[in-house]
């Protein structure tokens, strides 16, 4: 499985995207905003191994994007504006232009996303492309 992750919304306060299975709209994403890919800002361009692996802030297994250099436990999770994360990547069903900070049905998007990535991760390797576009 091969997931794509596009910016295409940016704002000073966050960075939204689309997110793609296979080359098929899944959902979009929200993160920070682009600063320099360390703590505290978007993930950075390039492509990373998706791993389900324990989360001490969930307490159970969940989607960790592993390979981002300088960070660790960055995971896709349910959450809708830039307060729900501290560097991970939100997922929703919905988003307006007019809040573009905010994305929303949220919890939907994640438990759809988690039944596909959870046997996708088991049976073999997941990759995901990040890609910027400013």
């Amino acid at each position: 499985m091969r997931l794509t992750l596009q910016s295409d919304l940016i704002t000073d306060r966050s960075t939204g995207s689309e997110l793609l299975i296979d080359g098929v709209f899944e959902c979009y994403t929200l993160e920070l905003p682009i600063i320099d890919g360390m703590p505290g800002s978007a993930i950075p361009a390039g492509e990373y191994s998706i791993k389900y692996e324990h989360s001490p802030k969930f307490g159970r297994l969940m989607p960790h994007i592993d390979g981002i250099p300088n960070r660790s436990l960055i995971m896709l999770h349910w959450g809708n504006d830039p307060h729900d994360t501290d560097g991970c990547v939100l997922v929703g069903d919905y988003r307006d232009p007019a809040t573009p900070d905010f994305v929303g049905h949220s919890r939907v998007a994640w438990d759809r996303l988690n039944a596909r990535l959870a046997p996708a991760c088991s049976a073999g390797e997941v990759k995901i492309e990040v890609i910027r576009r400013v």
